[in-house]
């Protein structure tokens, strides 16, 4: 008999950003450009971030989509939460939420994982990216660059596209 999955602590990634709220999330929620801290994908939605609106992060070539999910909650400049599931793994989504508050005189950003399966593929990548992300969304927002990290990661970028699993094809993961 095989012990049911068993889901993950809630996992929070706290980091304090030197710039007001409305900078911090303007560039948290943009939709029109790629985005360093989610290692250089793009926001797509086919109306919008509202709750329940789907949603991808697809590769700059617009040809893969790296991740998919629902919006949950979208409640700006504060509360921003989705489903999560990356395309090139089989493991369950999980649920990532962002939460700001203005903070002395910055911004106290909380990046939150809930609801993964604990040992699984996408929980790993999940914990070993949140401090990526906080990193490179705190140096953009504070100076309009990235992280070395982040800046890295868009150099890759064209060799992550053709790296990309067929079963990641934007075709496959329609909004």
């Amino acid at each position: 008999m095989t012990e049911p999955n068993k889901i993950a602590e809630k996992s929070i990634h706290r980091t304090f950003i030197n710039a007001p709220i409305e900078t911090v999330w303007s560039v948290l929620v943009a939709t029109d450009k790629p985005l360093p801290f989610f290692f250089g994908s793009i926001c797509d939605t086919k109306d919008g971030l509202k709750p329940g609106a789907r949603m991808r992060m697809v590769h700059p070539n617009r040809k893969i989509a790296m991740v998919v999910g629902e919006v949950l909650a979208f409640e700006p400049p504060r509360l921003y939460s989705h489903t999560f599931q990356m395309t090139n793994l089989n493991d369950d989504p999980c649920k990532v939420t962002y939460e700001l508050r203005e903070k002395d005189g910055g911004t106290e950003f909380d990046l939150i994982i809930e609801d993964a399966i604990e040992g699984s593929d996408l929980h790993k990548q999940m914990i070993g990216g949140q401090e990526f992300i906080a990193k490179n969304l705190k140096q953009i927002a504070e100076t309009g660059k990235p992280a070395f990290s982040g800046t890295m990661v868009t150099l890759m970028s064209p060799l992550v596209g053709m790296m990309a699993k067929k079963q990641q094809r934007i075709e496959h993961w329609p909004l």
